[in-house]
């Protein structure tokens, strides 16, 4: 093991036992709550440690500062804590202990910025406790309503609001005038770079993806009682709408994921009154991914009338394709000598490049698996995206 790999793995080793759950393998570190606000105090244990005071943007952001924060053409790195149900160790956290690696390499090899240098710690990248994915970075930058974001609730009824201990301040143009460049380290979420036999690779482009709700209502009944032929039964619909979500992606050379559901009264012997699902859908073009959502949204509504149900579809959030900065991803690829890969999964990253000259490392995970226990990535590789990004912030704060 190299010397790098080794105190990757000595500081990854103090944050890997919190959230984590020992029935699964997996973590439970949604925004807020304890497990995550542990990962924040050691955000902040860290700064201390580097001399890097610590603002807060009042959405829950977190920002660490190698220079003056008033001074400008800063360059932000960093990621987020927060993880889905028992999601995996690396999508999120791996960015954060490389950006403070990263800052101890430059320290090490002489490097003294001559612009700020910024590690961030993103709130909610998740959308896991309060619905909205990246949902930090889209108050940070304006892309959702304070007033609205204030109002979302977790399943417990606890608002965003509540958890953050005011109300949020929402855009913030002044903080984001003085960011030059992000540059977000990630694990890969696919097998790419397996199959490149590279470690690193840099981010092209974000595929356009949302979320959108599906409620259907029937009437709720005996399920011992009430003959087939009465039944208005919203599982069924539930059901084809699933169906027709995977039919259409497939077609379309799309990804359409239902992975949430929601039923009332929840009960073996009851025929449901509501059932709520999610549709996660993703493409690699916007009119593609229009065009399956509107077809599943037809095909779900004409089952409904079929099956004496009402079906509403309302859109939570919607991230259109996402172009990351051509001349800095060129000028990163060629600087690390590294492949260049799309990804169809969302990061901060991706909000953030509507307004900041923005990029992405990506770091080889050998199974190829995310968002689950099974995600990984080797010490060796992890070492080699703290050398990457160490190189790319002194590329870009000379």
């Amino acid at each position: 093991m190299t010397e790098l790999a080794g105190r990757f793995r000595k500081l990854w080793d103090e944050i890997a036992p919190i959230g984590r759950d020992a029935g699964s393998g997996g973590y439970l570190r949604y925004a807020l709550t304890e497990p995550e606000s542990r990962l924040r105090d050691w955000f902040r244990e860290q700064a201390d440690l580097r001399g890097m005071p610590v603002t807060a943007d009042g959405n829950g952001n977190l920002f660490a500062w190698w220079g003056d924060p008033d001074a400008g053409d800063a360059v932000l790195t960093g990621s987020h804590f927060d993880s889905v149900p028992h999601g995996g160790a690396y999508d999120g956290p791996l960015g954060i202990v490389s950006a403070w690696l990263a800052v101890d390499e430059l320290r090490a090899a002489g490097v003294t910025p001559s612009r700020p240098l910024v590690v961030g710690a993103f709130v909610e990248e998740e959308g896991a406790r309060f619905g909205v994915p990246c949902l930090g970075s889209r108050l940070l930058t304006g892309q959702i309503d304070a007033d609205r974001a204030a109002l979302l609730c977790d399943a417990a009824g606890v608002s965003f609001a509540e958890a953050l201990g005011d109300r949020p301040a929402g855009a913030d143009p002044a903080l984001l005038g003085r960011l030059a460049a992000f540059v977000e380290l990630h694990v890969e979420q696919g097998r790419a770079l397996v199959d490149q036999d590279a470690p690193v690779a840099v981010a092209s482009a974000i595929w356009p993806h949302g979320r959108w709700r599906f409620d259907v209502t029937g009437e709720g009944n005996h399920a011992g009682t009430t003959r087939m032929a009465d039944r208005r039964d919203p599982m069924l619909t539930y059901a084809f709408t699933v169906l027709a979500a995977n039919k259409e992606a497939r077609l379309r050379g799309a990804h359409a994921t239902v992975g949430r559901v929601a039923v009332e009264p929840n009960a073996t012997n009851a025929i449901p009154s509501r059932v709520t699902g999610w549709l996660d859908a993703r493409a690699a073009e916007p009119e593609t991914l229009t065009g399956l959502v509107e077809a599943v949204r037809a095909k779900v509504a004409e089952r409904a009338r079929r099956d004496g149900t009402e079906v509403t579809l309302t859109e939570e959030s919607v991230t259109p394709l996402v172009g990351f900065d051509g001349e800095l991803a060129g000028r990163l690829a060629a600087l690390l000598d590294a492949p260049v890969l799309p990804t169809g999964a969302g990061h901060d990253a991706g909000v953030l490049a509507a307004q900041v000259p923005t990029a992405m490392l990506f770091v080889r995970n050998p199974t190829g698996v995310s968002h689950s226990p099974a995600e990984s990535a080797t010490d060796a590789d992890c070492a080699a995206g703290v050398t990457a990004l160490a190189r790319v912030l002194t590329e870009l704060t000379r």
